[in-house]
């Protein structure tokens, strides 16, 4: 069956009638007929507003009085003085933009050099460096499918991989979620090319793909595997080298990562990591690489200086997985539901969309910053408060978090 777990649409009503040339006023709005093409807006508007899945843009100060708790920010390196020095380097010497496409003038020594470094660390022969995690997921999906191409994707999967899925013209499988024998059984029977994508950490529960198992599950049939590592690097392996390192697949010949410069990296982008002979195909034919400008020097800097931080400095990942560990730890303690952490995502179950929405505004009146994610994001249909453990949190921002959540948290 083919994967669709993007929100639904909220309305669905005919096509209007074309408008009159005579200029007439629109019946809704009373605008002039020619402004009325996008008058079905309003019902959809109406829409979210009584499903209560409005969505709002809140800008942030550059010094945020609140303690952070709701980015992707793994390891507290985004304002780092080390990652905020690469990155005004790298602008000063190459510029505020890449110029172009990187086949064109997009790529620079400085995007060699962090490819390079970032396969090197992972385990992996090559690297590709994109302009965002989605951008690298679109490429690997479809430049690795097709029609005829046979896609096992898990049930829990971003939705970059699942609009991956959608534009391949593949043929897409869903498995279970985080179940080898769903993948084997989908493989079973398919003759041609066959690829398995899954998430490393899932998003929103935090859990861990069983990679091994998976890998597994593919060598068996003859398929490829595809992992999006995003929340994986920087918090698992050994030195935050990724969930493939730790599954001891990383380099392997028939598996694919893709990954984020966004999170544990603080920076921007994205990247594929594989055999040397994958990452010149997608040169070759991925078109969210070859039809996109290449990624902001700044921001390859940045990610390239956190990256060295990281190598360096190994004991910031395991610093962030103990973060999580305790938050889990204090907040189950105190009566709340969370979910176990693999990584650096504590997942706190609230007992309805509502109670979600007002439990993160409580804690943001009171100086916390949760991430809120509830239907139809998130495919169980539970809301929950997702929780970053950043790894450069003090024991006393820990206490104060901790408090804070479970002072404010919703009645059963």
């Amino acid at each position: 069956m083919p994967q669709d777990s993007a929100p639904p649409l909220l309305y669905d009503a005919p096509p209007a009638p074309p408008a009159e040339a005579s200029g007439e006023p629109s019946a809704a709005t009373g605008a002039p007929a020619h402004q009325a093409a996008f008058d079905w807006l309003e019902t959809a508007r109406a829409e979210r507003q009584r499903a209560g899945l409005v969505r709002t843009l809140r800008p942030r100060p550059a010094d945020s009085p609140l303690l952070d708790l709701a980015s992707n920010d793994y390891l507290g390196l985004a304002r780092h003085p080390e990652v905020t020095h690469g990155a005004a380097e790298a602008a000063h010497r190459w510029g505020a933009g890449a110029t172009g496409s990187r086949l064109v003038t997009g790529s620079t020594e400085l995007h060699a050099r962090l490819e390079e470094e970032l396969a090197a660390f992972c385990g992996f022969e090559a690297a590709l460096v994109l302009s965002s995690g989605y951008a690298a997921n679109l490429a690997a999906v479809t430049a690795l499918t097709g029609p005829g191409t046979l896609v096992v994707s898990d049930a829990g999967n971003h939705a970059s991989l699942i609009d991956g899925c959608r534009l391949s013209r593949a043929r897409t499988e869903i498995a279970a979620h985080a179940d080898p024998d769903a993948v084997r059984t989908a493989l079973t029977g398919h003759d041609g090319r066959a690829l398995v994508v899954t998430d490393a950490v899932f998003s929103v529960d935090g859990d861990a793909a069983p990679l091994p198992a998976l890998a597994a599950a593919c060598r068996s049939r003859g398929a490829a595997l595809l992992v999006d590592d995003a929340h994986g690097l920087g918090v698992l392996g050994e030195g935050g080298r990724g969930a493939l390192s730790a599954a001891g697949l990383a380099g392997d010949g028939d598996v694919v990562a893709t990954m984020t410069l966004s999170k544990s990296l603080g920076s921007q982008g994205g990247a594929v990591l594989g055999p040397a002979r994958v990452i010149e195909h997608l040169v070759n034919t991925a078109r969210t690489f070859i039809f996109d400008t290449g990624l902001a020097p700044a921001a390859a800097g940045g990610a390239l200086a956190a990256l060295r931080l990281l190598a360096r400095e190994p004991h910031r990942a395991a610093r962030a997985g103990e973060v999580a560990r305790t938050l889990h730890a204090r907040l189950t303690a105190a009566g709340l539901a969370a979910v176990r952490p693999d990584a650096a995502v504590v997942s706190v179950r609230a007992p309805s969309p509502d109670a979600a929405v007002r439990w993160a505004a409580d804690c943001r009146a009171a100086g916390l910053a949760v991430g809120c994610f509830r239907p139809p994001s998130v495919p169980d249909g539970i809301s929950r408060l997702r929780l970053t453990a950043r790894g450069d949190l003090t024991d006393g921002q820990i206490d104060r978090a901790v408090g804070i959540i479970v002072a404010t948290a919703p009645a059963d």
